[in-house]
């Protein structure tokens, strides 16, 4: 991506580089080492950085404003932008209320799991199980996190690495623990089972028996158990996973 953006450049312009604005339609010049300090940044996180990355680099807010207004970068969210000649990822609002959190540079938990990691809906999302509509933004966190992002839920969980699997880059709940908290939600269990039928059709649910052990703890709440439980969510899926006895 860094190549990318400075591609082009003549480089008898010297340490700045000339960006034309489509905002303005003006020429404005811009520090071709500012650039490339944000696109190596950038490149790592589908094209995007926060505030707090570029300053961290040595770039103000001041600067992070005049690059904006000529259209080297373009914000997305609060306090998260993307480089100029970036494509547009189709989980870009995830992306970026994740980083917005810190995501990018919380540190581990003494488990070893990340500290911010996309639950409920949001994990199916980005998981692509599911008919779900995105009408904000889930993550789990390890302690009490306050936040003024709007639409961001986040619930206090304990996690361990098993837990959590990469998705594109984003630490997210694995598919059995994912659906597993749809159920502890209380999300429609036709829409569970939808998520569960696309899981398992795609070969992303890949271990059932976990699945019924992460249902347990909801499934005692109902006076049953984590296999009847599971059980009940594949015969509405009309799936039976392999290695699944069901007994």
């Amino acid at each position: 991506m860094t190549a990318a953006l400075l591609e082009g450049v003549d480089e008898r312009v010297g340490p700045r580089r000339q960006h034309l604005s489509p905002q303005v339609g003006t020429i404005v010049g811009v520090a071709a080492s500012t650039l490339v300090r944000l696109g190596s940044i950038a490149e790592r996180r589908w094209g995007l950085v926060t505030t707090a990355q570029a300053q961290d680099a040595g770039i103000s807010r001041k600067q992070l404003s005049r690059m904006a207004s000529s259209g080297a970068i373009e914000r997305v969210a609060q306090s998260v932008y993307r480089m100029a000649g970036a494509p547009t990822q189709d989980h870009e609002a995830i992306y970026a209320t994740w980083l917005a959190l810190g995501g990018a540079t919380a540190p581990r938990t003494d488990a070893g799991a990340a500290s911010i990691v996309a639950d409920g809906v949001t994990a199916a999302v980005l998981h692509d199980v599911g008919d779900f509509f995105l009408d904000g933004f889930d993550f789990i966190v390890p302690a009490r996190k306050a936040t003024r992002l709007p639409g961001v839920r986040l619930r206090i969980r304990q996690l361990s690495r098993d837990d959590v699997i990469p998705v594109d880059g984003l630490p997210s709940l694995t598919v059995e623990r994912t659906i597993a908290s749809l159920v502890e939600l209380g999300t429609d269990l036709s829409l569970v089972a939808n998520a569960v039928r696309d899981a398992v059709r795609a070969d992303k649910l890949v271990a059932p028996d976990l699945l019924a052990s992460y249902l347990s703890p909801i499934a005692a709440r109902r006076k049953t158990d984590g296999r009847s439980l599971a059980n009940d969510l594949f015969e509405l899926a009309g799936v039976r996973p392999e290695g699944w006895s069901g007994d």
